[in-house]
């Protein structure tokens, strides 16, 4: 809801890196806090990059002059995602059955669907068909996508898995230069090689 609401007010190209940006330094300091992991010294190198060049991403579009509204809906949204990152890898490794968590976990949001469709009830007119379409195939890729995150939790440190995620950011960006026209493009390009050294960094140390 956070992550939606934030787009009606930012560009995609600032909102989606603060809200994921904010997220894998949260998680790596909750699982620590929490269950005791943590990482070797090269490891949070390769996380604080990461984070900095999403954090850098962000502040291409002047995030001083931004609608202060869209920037504290995308950092809520950033702690939300830390939030349930963090719940959801200590449940995973608690039920020892990833696929059963899987399933459980996307069963059990089936409410938030039904309750969305009741709200459109008074008007079924207004329903677009092609558009409930592409959402189905965009829900299909989202739950691979998660389920693909939730095993990794169970072999890999959350933080690290958190962050691995979160340089999704980068292609995001892209779609934003590409598709919709936002600009600078050089710094986008700066952020991608940060990032992108962040993740070989981590993917060494862990």
């Amino acid at each position: 809801m956070f992550l939606f609401h934030s787009y009606r007010l930012g560009d995609l190209s600032q909102v989606y890196p603060i809200s994921r940006g904010l997220a894998p330094v949260l998680v790596a300091i909750g699982a620590y806090l929490l269950i005791g992991e943590t990482l070797p010294p090269a490891g949070w190198a390769g996380l604080v990059a990461i984070s900095a060049g999403i954090g850098f991403l962000a502040l291409q579009r002047g995030a001083v002059h931004a609608d202060p509204r869209a920037v504290m809906t995308a950092a809520t949204t950033g702690i939300l995602i830390a939030s349930y990152s963090v719940i959801d890898g200590i449940g995973v490794r608690v039920s020892q059955a990833p696929f059963g968590y899987m399933g459980w976990l996307f069963l059990l949001e089936l409410p938030v669907t039904l309750f969305v469709l009741w709200g459109r009830r008074a008007d079924p007119h207004n329903f677009d068909w092609r558009t409930f379409r592409i959402g189905m195939i965009g829900g299909a890729f989202a739950v691979t996508a998660y389920g693909l995150v939730i095993y990794a939790k169970t072999i890999a440190p959350l933080g690290a898995v958190s962050a691995v995620r979160e340089s999704s950011v980068i292609i995001a960006a892209l779609i934003g230069l590409l598709l919709f026209g936002e600009r600078p493009w050089l710094g986008r390009l700066v952020s991608a090689a940060i990032v992108a050294g962040g993740v070989v960094t981590l993917a060494f140390a862990a």
